[in-house]
């Protein structure tokens, strides 16, 4: 039910009141800005999301592409949608793989670079490619050059990674899931 609070203002039930603590970053925001975490209101919905991504890990594994890989894929997708919360936890996953600073430092420019090796090269232009269907000179070049690079398994795992991880970002950004605390060195 939708009703008109003292303003004039339409106010929803449950939306809270102006100047109330943000779920953002818990500092006033002076307007609305209690979100629906949509993983806890729909808990059915992201356990199958969340199955998803461990039958596509399997995939990926079982296709032989590293855990590293694997997370590049999911932080040079989560760059480009820009999730704050993805980033944070496929940046400590990939660290905990074993992927050096460096590497994550130039992911941004990974084309620039020299430091990613020709299957990682074809792997996350395949997964920007699957994160923007839109530009299709893209997504066919990159499939090429997939396919000269990539098996069919890996290439398989590749879009799956990036369908997923394009999931979660979808997730995590429209429920503005924060960053907490200070980052470890």
């Amino acid at each position: 039910m939708i009703s008109r609070g003292p303003s004039g203002r339409t106010v929803r039930p449950g939306a809270g009141r102006p100047g109330e603590e943000s779920r953002v970053n818990g500092t006033e925001t002076g307007h609305v800005e209690k979100r629906v975490y949509v993983d806890k209101q729909s808990p059915k919905a992201y356990h199958a999301l969340v199955a998803t991504a461990e039958a596509v890990r399997t995939v990926a594994q079982e296709a032989g592409l590293s855990r590293t890989l694997v997370e590049l894929v999911n932080l040079r997708v989560s760059q480009i949608n820009g999730c704050a919360y993805c980033l944070d936890v496929h940046t400590r996953a990939a660290l905990r793989a074993g992927e050096t600073t460096r590497r994550l430092g130039v992911l941004p420019a990974w084309r620039d670079t020299e430091v990613f090796t020709a299957q990682e090269r074809a792997a996350l232009a395949l997964a920007e490619a699957t994160t923007t269907p839109a530009d299709a000179a893209l997504q066919e070049d990159a499939y090429v050059t997939a396919r000269l690079t990539l098996s069919d398994d890996e290439i398989s795992a590749v879009i799956w990674t990036a369908v997923t991880i394009n999931a979660f970002n979808r997730v995590s950004i429209m429920s503005k899931h924060p960053v907490r605390g200070v980052p470890q060195q």
